[in-house]
């Protein structure tokens, strides 16, 4: 995404004071630099934390069908606290939404995907 694009998943929502006739909410685009980012493929995450932060960790399974024969390695770590988390939450799922409302629904079991001469 280049400095001047703007995503809604990026804009924080901001509560209206309680003196306004109604409570609505607005909402405001951030501004976000990019250009200096690392972007990195992941087919494997791992969700652990503690009871101030999550630890999301990305890593590439060289084998995603059954039950991979080497540790995989995990690339990247995401450390963020749980209102963040929260925000991701959401954002990712609005995102899947549109997808799935475009592209029809993602089965996450890969079981179901195969085709039956794959299963075999």
């Amino acid at each position: 995404m280049a400095k001047s694009e703007k995503n809604e998943a990026d804009a924080p929502v901001a509560e209206a004071p309680a003196a306004a006739a109604a409570p609505a909410q607005q909402s405001f685009q951030v501004e976000v630099d990019d250009t200096h980012v690392n972007a990195a493929y992941g087919n494997f995450c791992r969700v652990t934390g503690s009871p101030e932060e999550l630890i999301i960790d990305f890593g590439l399974n060289p084998q995603p069908v059954g039950v991979p024969k080497n540790p995989i390695q995990v690339t990247q770590r995401v450390i963020v606290n749980y209102y963040t988390a929260k925000r991701l939450l959401h954002a990712l799922s609005l995102s899947i939404q549109r997808h799935e409302s475009v592209f029809g629904v993602l089965e996450t079991d890969i079981q179901k995907r195969l085709k039956p001469q794959q299963q075999r």
